[in-house]
């Protein structure tokens, strides 16, 4: 190894972990503790919880700091050493660029080797962590992810069941509304409405249920013909609504790992051409993100070159503008509903970034 190798080496990977830790603070973590707070401060749930909850993202926030991290690192390495002629001195020594170059090439790799790794094994476990953790706190504390004035989303079971409430007093909700859409049970098509003026809600661990005591209750169902019932009653208990993980009804790919997908796309009939799409998708994307270090290395090492003394900012702005439209271009394929179409696009931002670097190095070697 020469020793242009291990200092190039060493300054790219110290910059790269710099600028992972910078991002990580300043991009995620302080929208992360903005989405804690309201869990931790507002609706009580134990500090034992938030941070599993911060351990189990931050290997989310790993998919796009170590990229963009990389990409800063070696465009202001490559930045300072054109700018104070250490780039002219190694060529005067007989060294090209491209040999100057490899260092950030290997490093690239390895950390697109690492990448891998993470999105595959790591990552879709931190995103099944979290729902669970979403669930255990729903079992330990219902009437804590009741938020009033917002609409809950669907708490799984056969039918779709949306709950709203108007505030907390204690432990009780006041104002409790639950909508009971149709679903494919054996009330498919119908619609139930019920509302209480205060309702105390417990769970049911081993049952996975959620059980309620409801006071002056108003109950309305309309049936697929339009023709409604309607039941007034002073007290109920209990009123049971299933807990069931929602991964249990309907997979999110993004929590699957590679295999779990594809044996879910090649056993399961009742999945929609769209959701095999989305679930195809995923497994690309791991794939495609993966290779953004070795891609951002072809064309940060002539980016970084073309800057002058002066430029300060430049490795800074170009790094944003480089990994801001990389990654809006890869979220972008979640809208398309051809496979072909999505992999096509998820891919272009890293042969996009080749093709340029290869441009680009080509012309930087006749400077």
């Amino acid at each position: 190894m020469r020793i242009s190798d291990r200092y190039i080496g060493k300054q790219v990977l110290e910059g790269t972990l710099y600028a992972v830790l910078v991002l990580g603070v300043v991009l995620v973590l302080g929208n992360l503790f903005k989405q804690i707070q309201p869990l931790l401060v507002d609706q009580g749930a134990p500090l034992e919880l938030v941070v599993r909850f911060v351990i189990s993202v931050l290997p989310l926030s790993l998919m796009y700091t170590i990229p963009w991290g990389f990409l800063t690192a070696v465009l202001l390495v490559f930045r300072k050493l054109s700018a104070n002629q250490e780039i002219t001195s190694f060529r005067v020594a007989g060294l090209s660029l491209v040999r100057l170059s490899a260092p950030v090439f290997v490093i690239g790799a390895a950390l697109s080797a690492f990448s891998l790794w993470l999105n595959i094994n790591v990552v879709p476990n931190s995103k099944a962590d979290m729902l669970q953790l979403v669930f255990d706190q729903a079992v330990r504390d219902p009437t804590s992810l009741l938020k009033p004035g917002v609409v809950q989303g669907d708490f799984g079971g056969d039918d779709f069941k949306k709950l709203l409430v108007e505030g907390k007093d204690g432990g009780w909700v006041e104002g409790f509304n639950i909508y009971v859409l149709p679903g494919s049970g054996e009330s498919a098509g119908s619609v139930t409405y019920v509302h209480a003026k205060r309702a105390a809600l417990s769970a049911k661990q081993e049952k996975s249920q959620l059980r309620l005591k409801l006071e002056d209750a108003y109950f309305e169902t309309r049936n697929p013909e339009g023709e409604m019932d309607c039941a007034f009653a002073g007290f109920v208990e209990p009123l049971v609504i299933d807990l069931k993980n929602l991964d249990e009804r309907k997979p999110k790919a993004n929590s699957m790992s590679n295999e779990q997908i594809r044996h879910e796309i090649a056993t399961n009939p009742k999945l929609t051409a769209s959701r095999k799409v989305k679930m195809q998708t995923e497994i690309t994307t791991r794939y495609s993100l993966s290779m953004a270090c070795l891609a951002f290395a072809f064309v940060a090492v002539p980016l970084g070159l073309q800057t002058r003394r002066r430029d300060t900012s430049f490795g800074l702005v170009i790094s944003l503008l480089i990994g801001a439209g990389y990654f809006l271009i890869v979220m972008l394929a979640d809208n398309f509903k051809s496979n072909e179409l999505a992999t096509l696009v998820l891919w272009s931002p890293n042969a996009a970034c080749v093709l340029l670097g290869l441009v680009l190095f080509r012309r930087a070697r006749f400077r």
